[in-house]
């Protein structure tokens, strides 16, 4: 009887090591919460493969970069992500002046555009850029056939009276695609220009949705005509079978450069690293493609996709990510948005 409870204590014992070295592997690998601001699918697929490659179990909320900014912001006692991706670059610069994201120097920084890196050292190294992408103006085809219309060429031209109603851009307090609009016509038009053309739009919008995506969804699904999008959004909808032409305004225009960040205070601050390097990979980078995103990438190695809009053949203007991605600049226009424009009647 002695020597089998002996044994069985021996049988205990091995079993319970072997549990918590399991245990063990698993709080080795961990956990690690993302705020994801670029579409769905393609944040699924990239957290799929990140769990696959790193074995780190991953939370994800999606939501457009300036609901993300807003919500780091408020948690910024008690982070509940670790990591901020995507989304373009000025949300994410007005974090890293807030003190809101982690300085953090990527071994892969040197694989990288000289643009990405110019984000990286702008921010002091508290967010990075992942992929570049120019603003424009889509519409629907058979919507602007059917009702006769002209097609727009021109920002100008999305105040003329002939597209009443006909108008969709996303709601710049909760987009950055919208907030880089702003700030590209006050670069292109001068201020009060820029918000006379405002104005002019504001009479012709019948919604502002909450992504930047979201307009140019709606125009190929025939839910507005025309839409204020980054081109390769628009990219997206045609390659999906939509109906929908995408123009560079003759005026010239504004970009992005979509940033990606780790969060102050990150509970999980090493599996974040891990996160950030691995998405600066061309097999991370790629999967934007895959899921039908025609961003242009920022790790020189990773393939751009053959429908990714030409940035060589837009006419961009001098983009000044500094002012427009500063915290006071960024308040003071949506404040003045707000008052003179999404506030007046129809």
């Amino acid at each position: 009887m002695v020597s089998m409870r002996v044994s069985f204590r021996k049988i205990a014992a091995v079993a319970g090591v072997a549990m918590i070295a399991v245990a063990g592997g698993a709080r080795a690998q961990g956990q690690l919460n993302i705020i994801c601001s670029v579409p769905i699918p393609w944040c699924e697929a990239l957290i799929a493969q990140f769990q696959k490659d790193s074995g780190v179990k991953v939370g994800m909320t999606q939501k457009g970069s300036g609901e993300a900014m807003a919500q780091v912001a408020a948690e910024k006692a008690n982070p509940k992500y670790d990591v901020w991706y995507a989304g373009t670059g000025d949300p994410h610069l007005q974090a890293a002046e807030l003190g809101l994201t982690e300085e953090y120097k990527s071994p892969m920084l040197p694989q990288l555009y000289e643009w990405a890196q110019r984000q990286a050292e702008q921010s002091k190294y508290r967010t990075v850029g992942i992929y570049t992408g120019a603003l424009g103006i889509g519409w629907n085809t058979e919507l602007l056939a059917k009702k006769k219309l002209p097609e727009p060429k021109c920002w100008a031209d999305l105040a003329k009276p002939e597209y009443k109603d006909e108008v969709q851009i996303a709601n710049p307090n909760a987009s950055g695609t919208a907030y880089s609009t702003i700030a590209t016509f006050v670069q292109i038009f001068g201020e009060d220009k820029a918000f006379e053309l405002l104005k002019g739009m504001h009479r012709n919008t019948n919604n502002y949705p909450r992504t930047g995506a979201g307009a140019i969804r709606a125009a190929g699904r025939g839910e507005t005509t025309i839409a204020v999008t980054f081109l390769h959004d628009g990219v997206t909808e045609i390659s999906g079978g939509f109906p929908v032409k995408v123009v560079a305004p003759c005026e010239g225009t504004g970009f992005e450069v979509g940033s990606m960040s780790i969060i102050k205070g990150a509970r999980n601050l090493e599996n974040a690293k891990k996160f950030y390097d691995w998405a600066l990979t061309p097999a991370a980078q790629k999967i934007g493609a895959d899921t039908k995103n025609f961003q242009t990438p920022s790790n020189r190695a990773t393939p751009i996709p053959s429908a990714a809009p030409k940035m060589s053949d837009i006419k961009l203007i001098n983009y000044d990510f500094a002012k427009y991605g500063g915290a006071a600049e960024r308040k003071r226009l949506l404040e003045k948005w707000d008052k003179e424009v999404y506030a007046l009647p129809k």
